[in-house]
């Protein structure tokens, strides 16, 4: 992976980080979970978009997506698969997407997760990043991080 450690959390409660070809596991809390996560906010992540804009889910027939929405191969999510990404910024449907995450959305009511990212150097305020990822979120209490949350504490 580019210029971080894969890190997989595996049922919330394990960490696995691999770096290098090795590997710790070693445990830890949600709140850790939480910084973990935190770290990967501005960082560069290649998505593979499962679910195109203007597509609908799977198995939830009408549920459709406005915007891009994919996957981080190697790096588990809380649920054990791997980590769903809204795509913001790119007005056409995509196979594949390079960016920065700009955001996360911690549901409080699921055991999900979702990072949030969009081109370089394109920004969104917190309204417009829920105006956009409502679609699904509506349905969930959540709390959205952003870059700036993480460095105004630092």
């Amino acid at each position: 992976m580019a210029e971080y450690a894969r890190i997989a959390l595996i049922l919330k409660k394990t960490l696995v980080l691999v770096y290098g070809g090795s590997e710790l596991e070693m445990e830890i809390s949600a709140t850790d979970h939480h910084t973990l996560h935190s770290l990967m906010l501005g960082k560069e992540v290649k998505v593979t978009v499962d679910r195109p804009m203007g597509s609908f889910h799977p198995e939830h027939r009408k549920l459709y997506y406005p915007v891009n929405y994919g996957y981080i191969e190697g790096i588990l999510a809380p649920d054990g698969e791997e980590q769903d990404v809204y795509i913001l910024g790119v007005d056409h449907p995509v196979k594949e997407f390079r960016g920065r995450i700009i955001g996360i959305v911690y549901r409080q009511d699921d055991i999900e997760e979702k990072w949030v990212a969009a081109p370089e150097g394109m920004s969104f305020t917190r309204e417009q990043i829920w105006e956009q990822v409502k679609f699904q979120e509506q349905y969930f209490q959540s709390d959205l991080i952003l870059t700036e949350d993480v460095e105004r504490k630092e």
